[in-house]
């Protein structure tokens, strides 16, 4: 077997419209809505690149899920084509508490340089930039 990439991610959230509204107006996610209405399995995901993020409501998770669904629980890093002094003042702008950054730490393909926000479930937010950007 060999994996390629991640697709997406779920993530356990508290309010979901209030999570779609931090990720889309701080970090330009787009808010989607996918599955069947009809059903009761409509669900709202945030997409951004390739990648998305499903929410699941805390309480109310879809199955299969994970074995403790727990908002806050996770530690998420994104590359930004942002430079991060850009992105440091969009934050500030937005009213968003920098965590820590910017500094320097190593990601998947290298070296990159980092700052750190918590979403409002309390999740960290690494947010990056490659320093020598790969192909």
């Amino acid at each position: 077997m060999k994996i390629l990439q991640i697709d997406h991610l779920v993530l356990t959230v508290q309010d979901i419209p209030r999570t779609c509204e931090f990720y889309s107006r701080v970090l330009g996610m787009q808010v989607v809505t996918f599955g069947n209405p009809a059903s009761g399995t409509q669900r709202q995901a945030l997409q951004f690149g390739q990648q998305k993020l499903n929410l699941h409501q805390a309480g109310q998770e879809f199955e299969p899920k994970a074995l403790r669904p727990t908002p806050g629980a996770i530690d998420l890093c994104l590359i930004s084509e942002t430079p991060l002094a850009e992105v440091q003042r969009h934050l500030q702008a937005c009213g968003v508490a920098i965590e820590s950054g910017i500094v320097p730490r190593t990601g998947a393909m290298g070296a990159i340089a980092s700052l750190y926000i918590r979403d409002p479930d309390g999740n960290l937010i690494e947010i990056s930039n490659r320093i020598d950007p790969q192909p």
